[in-house]
């Protein structure tokens, strides 16, 4: 998928936040890379391909030093929701654009629950 395609994907994904959350999201920057670096790359017993990171401090625990510093990110890692989206779409007989779409979705809500806080136990519904 070209970059241009996939970065309105996340647009919309942003988009259709609640404007609540929406609102409440300050110093928080949503960057695509291609892949994952080095250091984050999963090893053969890990579970699946990592999507996505949130890189920062979540909200329930800043303080105000931790404002002075550069924004929090999430990271979308586009090749690897590609890599999934291929696969689970000749599983599920579904259009590729179609998981990747919400794929992206599922992953923005996820990482935007870690910079509100939430833990892996409480995102495991979202």
């Amino acid at each position: 998928m070209k970059r241009e395609r996939f970065l309105e994907l996340v647009r919309q994904a942003l988009d259709s936040l609640p404007a609540a959350f929406r609102a409440r999201m300050e110093n928080i920057a949503v960057v695509v890379e291609e892949r994952p670096p080095a250091d984050l790359r999963r090893t053969e017993d890990e579970e699946g391909l990592l999507m996505g990171v949130f890189d920062g401090v979540p909200t329930t625990e800043k303080s105000v030093w931790d404002s002075a510093g550069g924004p929090d990110r999430v990271l979308l890692f586009q090749r690897n929701i590609e890599e999934f989206a291929r696969q689970a779409a000749v599983d599920e007989g579904r259009p590729v654009e179609e998981i990747i779409r919400e794929e992206v979705r599922l992953t923005v809500l996820h990482e935007i629950g870690h910079y509100f806080g939430m833990d892996e136990e409480q995102l495991e519904d979202v």
